[in-house]
Formats: structure tokens, C-alpha cells, sequence
């Protein structure tokens, strides 16, 4: 009996560990900051009628005959003018949960957005930064720095 019991721990010491890491690394490729992949991307397209449902703004149609991108862009500076810094940055990732094939654009987005938010307070390099957060690899943090 005693026997039975510790090839039994001996068993669940040996599986349990493997267990926790396969699970854990299934998590943490449905995070949102995992790139997508083309199941993603598929289901996304699949459900996405008419392309809108990034915030304020609908960047699927673009206004005027402009790229999705850009539309995006006028999207979170706008935020950025009537708000501050973080709810256009909280647009931004909304927008790139939501529309995937806008990832490749997000560092250079959240650049110009770091640049223009020390714009707004005038060369006041802290206080734009105080809002910055990891949204796109840090990208905003590096826009407010010059």
C-alpha cells in the first residue's frame, strides 16, 4: 500500500509539471498581444459585417477615400485633441484587437501619437509620458522621447 502511494505521487510529481506548462503556453497564445494568426484573421472577417467597431470612429469605410490606416490615424489624434493621451491610446488598442490587419501599423501610430501628445502639452515631455502604457511594444514612451 505504501508502495502504491508513492508510485502514485511519484507519477502526478512527474505529469503535473508538464501538464501546467502546455496549459500555460495554450493561454498565453490567445493573448491579445500575440500576433494573429490566420484562424484569427478568418473568424474576424467572418464576423465583421461592415467593418466598424473601433470606438468613435469607423475605420472599415474609411471617410473621404482614406486608407484604413490613416483613417485610424485622424481617428486617435482626434482622441488625442478632445481627450487626452490615454483614451486615444485606448482607442488604438481597441481598434487593433478589433481589426487585426492594422497590427503592422500600430508602432508607427502610437509614435506619432507620443509626438503629438507633446505637442499638446507644449515640450512637457513627463506629463505626456505619464499616460504612456504597452500598447504596441512601448511605441508611444519612444514618441514622447523625440
Amino acid at each position: 500500500m505504501k508502495q502504491l502511494v508513492r508510485r502514485i505521487g511519484q507519477t502526478i510529481a512527474l505529469t503535473l509539471p508538464v501538464v501546467l506548462v502546455t496549459t500555460g503556453t495554450l493561454a498565453v497564445t490567445r493573448v491579445p498581444w500575440a500576433p494573429p494568426t490566420s484562424l484569427d484573421q478568418q473568424v474576424v472577417a467572418a464576423s465583421s459585417g461592415d467593418g466598424a467597431g473601433i470606438g468613435r470612429a469607423s475605420v472599415g469605410k474609411a471617410p473621404d477615400g482614406l486608407a484604413p490606416q490613416d483613417a485610424l490615424r485622424v481617428a486617435v489624434l482626434d482622441e488625442l485633441r478632445a481627450h487626452n493621451p490615454g483614451t486615444a491610446l485606448d482607442l488604438l488598442e481597441r481598434s487593433m484587437r478589433e481589426q487585426p490587419a492594422l497590427t503592422p501599423y500600430c508602432s508607427s501610430l502610437a509614435t506619432e501619437l507620443g509626438k503629438a501628445a507633446v505637442r499638446k502639452y507644449q515640450g512637457d515631455v513627463q506629463r505626456a509620458r505619464s499616460y504612456a502604457r504597452p500598447v504596441c511594444d512601448g511605441s508611444f514612451a519612444s514618441g514622447t522621447a523625440g
